[in-house]
C-alpha cells in the first residue's frame, strides 16, 4: 500500500470557498435533467490536482458514477469509503467507478458497470443524466465524472475488497459553499505547499479527487444561463 505524505485530516483549515448555497429548486431531479440536458456554455471547472502531483506519462482512462439518491426529504449523494489496503486512494471517500476496461464502450459503461461490481448497484435503478469534465487526479488517473439519478428501493452489496463503508451524504449539504473548506499543508523537504478541498460531514472526511468533482458539480449547478 502507498503510504500517505500527510494525513489530510490533521491538516488546519485555510479558508472557506464560503460561495452561497444553491437554492432548493437547483437540487429537483426535474431541474438536473434540465441542466444537464442545456448546459451553461460559461462555467469554469476545477479539472486537476494541484501541479505538485503533475506526473509524466498518459493518464490511465476511468469512470466515477455520481450517484443522487432520490429520497423523500431531497437527493442524497452515495458515497463509499475505500478499503485500507488499497495501493491507490486507501482509506478515502470516493465515489463508485475505476478504471476503463477495452471492453467498456465508453465512460458510462465503465461507470455503471464498476457500480455495480464495487457496490451491487444495478444498472436499472440508474438513470444517467450527464457527465462533469473530466478530472486528473494525482495518482494518474483521467476521470470522467457520470452524473445519475438512482430511484430507490435498491439493494447494495460492497465488494470487501475494495468498499469498507457505504454512506450518503445530503446535496443540499454538499452543494453550500459554506461548507468547502480550504487546507493547506507544507509539504516536506522543500516540496512547497499543496492547498486541497475538503468536505467533513459528520464522522467522514470528504477531500482531494472526490472534493474537487463536487466543486465542480456545484459550479455547474450555480452557473447562470447567457
Amino acid at each position: 500500500m502507498a503510504r500517505p505524505l500527510f494525513d489530510s485530516q490533521l491538516v488546519p483549515v485555510s479558508a472557506l470557498a464560503g460561495e452561497a448555497a444553491l437554492p432548493p429548486e437547483r437540487l429537483a431531479p426535474d431541474w438536473l435533467r434540465q441542466r444537464f440536458a442545456a448546459p451553461p456554455p460559461v462555467w469554469t471547472p476545477e479539472t486537476q490536482d494541484q501541479a505538485w502531483f503533475a506526473r509524466p506519462g498518459t493518464p490511465t482512462p476511468a469512470a466515477v458514477l455520481v450517484p443522487l439518491v432520490q429520497r423523500p426529504d431531497g437527493l442524497a449523494v452515495l458515497l463509499t469509503q475505500r478499503t485500507a489496503h488499497l495501493h491507490d486512494h486507501a482509506g478515502q471517500i470516493s465515489f463508485p467507478g475505476g478504471r476503463s476496461e477495452a471492453h467498456d464502450a465508453d465512460a458510462v459503461a465503465t461507470a455503471l458497470r464498476e457500480t455495480e461490481e464495487e457496490i451491487g448497484l444495478a444498472p436499472r435503478h440508474i438513470e444517467v443524466i450527464g457527465q462533469l469534465p473530466d478530472y486528473f487526479t494525482g495518482t494518474g488517473y483521467r476521470v470522467t465524472p457520470v452524473a445519475a439519478l438512482v430511484a430507490p428501493p435498491f439493494a447494495l452489496r460492497a465488494d470487501p475488497f475494495e468498499v469498507a463503508e457505504i454512506f450518503e451524504v445530503p446535496l443540499a449539504f454538499l452543494m453550500d459553499g459554506a461548507r468547502h473548506q480550504v487546507r493547506t499543508v507544507q509539504l516536506p523537504d522543500g516540496q512547497g505547499s499543496r492547498s486541497f478541498y475538503a468536505m467533513p460531514y459528520e464522522n467522514y472526511f470528504i477531500w482531494g479527487a472526490t472534493a474537487g468533482m463536487l466543486r465542480n458539480l456545484f459550479h455547474f449547478l450555480r452557473a447562470e444561463a447567457v
